[in-house]
């Protein structure tokens, strides 16, 4: 039935937002993609993210490359504005998007053959230079739209839906994205929701880049017994680090917690991530430490999810650049040509 438009009209007893949304709002067209896809999970987390946190569609830019998650921003968020990269080239025209207009909140959504493939140089770039956005991979090890060949995140020893086995080393996009500079890493599971919306909604609240592979079962390929990226698989290896709320700065909140429940990420704009610690061991500003222990799941077969890494000193792009706090798109013929005098006291301070 996704060829059929859905309906604008919205019943009046919808709850709204303190935008007077509905979270109707702020959904896309009719998913294209197999019924059961982990992708459309994903895009229902983004749709109640945004919806709870109030931010008006309008005011995000979404932006991918290709494969099947790449077109998922058509599904959610249909007043943002897109743009739908070449394979790969997600992160550059992100990062371009992103130093023109600073006014804008930046959602990249790739893949795991955009990004660990074709993509992985472009990858690494971004998450070193801090560009203030959220990329989303959503991971499921094979490549959907070519017939389900083993991506470059497929585990080695993992089996295709034809038997064939996978001998070679995985891409762990959560270790790089730690060892290149990422102040927000975590992984999600399209299959968690609970745990998936939060983690979305203080990624957005986040200066700098933030970072969150989403495991996501392909169902018409990598979702059968053999695959490490399947729904059984990481349900019954799922190993989360800690449980997570957030909570955005509004009025005072109090509440009675017993010490040592609960540990609080204080965010630049604010907001609060909770965080309930499962694991007493585990302290996520130590990126030594997140890198060892996701080494050490990872050799026990478990899928390490929730937030791995926070940096709540981090900058992003515009700091590093020393840009003006207009965006650069805004700015009229006298600032962008100063004349030779500006350009000679520049190149002094070079000398």
């Amino acid at each position: 039935m996704t060829y059929l438009t859905k309906p604008k009209l919205h019943h009046p007893a919808l709850p709204t937002n303190a935008l007077g949304l509905t979270r109707r709002d702020y959904e896309g067209a009719v998913s294209t993609l197999c019924a059961g896809c982990g992708h459309d999970s994903i895009s229902a987390a983004i749709v109640q993210a945004f919806y709870e946190l109030a931010i008006a569609p309008h005011r995000v830019a979404k932006l991918s490359g290709i494969g099947c998650s790449s077109k998922t921003p058509t599904y959610f968020l249909g007043a943002g504005h897109g743009f739908n990269s070449v394979h790969g080239r997600m992160p550059s025209v992100a990062t371009g998007a992103a130093l023109a207009n600073r006014d804008l909140i930046y959602l990249g959504v790739s893949g795991d053959g955009d990004s660990a493939s074709i993509g992985l140089g472009q990858f690494a770039h971004i998450m070193r230079r801090g560009v203030n956005m959220v990329y989303i991979v959503e991971n499921n090890g094979v490549y959907g739209l070519t017939k389900g060949q083993f991506s470059a995140t497929a585990d080695k020893g993992s089996k295709a839906k034809r038997g064939a086995v996978n001998s070679d080393e995985p891409i762990d996009l959560v270790q790089l994205a730690l060892v290149l500079g990422a102040s927000f890493v975590a992984r999600g599971f399209s299959g968690d929701k609970d745990q998936l919306v939060p983690l979305i909604k203080a990624a957005v609240a986040h200066k700098g880049v933030a970072f969150i592979d989403v495991v996501s079962p392909c169902v018409a390929f990598n979702n059968h017994p053999g695959s490490t990226k399947s729904y059984d698989y990481v349900r019954a290896h799922n190993e989360a680090v800690n449980r997570l709320d957030f909570m955005p700065k509004r009025e005072p909140i109090t509440a009675e917690v017993r010490p040592g429940e609960v540990q609080s990420v204080v965010l630049h704009d604010g907001g609060v991530i909770r965080l309930r610690k499962l694991h007493a061991e585990y302290d996520a500003h130590d990126k030594v430490g997140a890198l060892a222990y996701l080494e050490a799941h990872r050799a026990k077969g478990e899928v390490v999810t929730g937030l791995l890494y926070v940096d709540e000193n981090s900058t992003e792009l515009h700091e590093a650049q020393n840009t003006v706090e207009v965006p650069l798109n805004a700015l009229g013929d006298a600032e962008l040509v100063p004349g030779s005098a500006a350009l000679d006291r520049f190149n002094a301070a070079l000398a």
